[in-house]
């Protein structure tokens, strides 16, 4: 099973928070084989594209409708990405529908994403982010934070791209965040985006 958030639930190893917006923080979210071999694709053949937008500049692809290395193709099989559709629902505790949109995010050093909130009225509602990487220190940049509003000063907590963590959150208004500029390294994340059923 390429998931292993379930295990962290039964283990009371996941960080509940509903301030300033509902999020969960988990250390263990992959087989460790499959990040090893994540992070082999993604630092040769992987197809990245280059986006620039008023916020960010990244390199990004997505993960659904194309061919992948088999030894990664189970993390978007039918049958997987149900199991962690139902993993998310049971942790907001609301019902989603059966989409689900995967794609790769990589940041270079110098890149950032700025303060925004993902919202956009009725498209996703919930994101859940992988931290893919080779050992990023605080040093090198690269932070997730968390806002209580959309001043960039009013902080609420800073996280570390630690390797195999991850973060789920509700999109809304409130559900600011952004990424600091990358120093050092290559910083990989798996954005999955869920859509909640109306």
């Amino acid at each position: 099973m390429p998931y292993l958030l379930q295990d962290e639930i039964d283990s009371g190893a996941i960080e509940l928070a509903n301030f300033p917006f509902r999020y969960f923080l988990a250390q263990r979210c992959l087989a460790q084989n499959l990040e090893q071999a994540l992070l082999d694709w993604f630092e040769s053949t992987a197809p990245w594209q280059l986006v620039e937008t008023d916020f960010y500049e990244q390199f990004e692809f997505c993960m659904l409708g194309i061919p992948l290395p088999s030894t990664v193709s189970s993390l978007v099989s039918p049958s997987n990405l149900s199991l962690l559709r139902r993993t998310m629902e049971s942790l907001f505790e609301l019902p989603l529908c059966n989409r689900v949109l995967l794609l790769a995010h990589k940041l270079i050093p110098g890149q950032r994403i700025a303060i925004h909130n993902d919202y956009l009225g009725g498209d996703e509602t919930h994101r859940l982010t992988i931290q893919l990487n080779r050992g990023l220190c605080e040093e090198d940049g690269g932070l997730f934070v968390l806002f209580n509003s959309f001043d960039p000063n009013d902080i609420h907590r800073i996280i570390r791209p630690i390797g195999n963590s991850c973060l789920g959150f509700e999109i809304g208004e409130n559900s600011n965040h952004a990424v600091s500029r990358l120093y050092r390294g290559e910083r990989y994340t798996l954005v999955y985006s869920f859509y909640a059923q109306y």
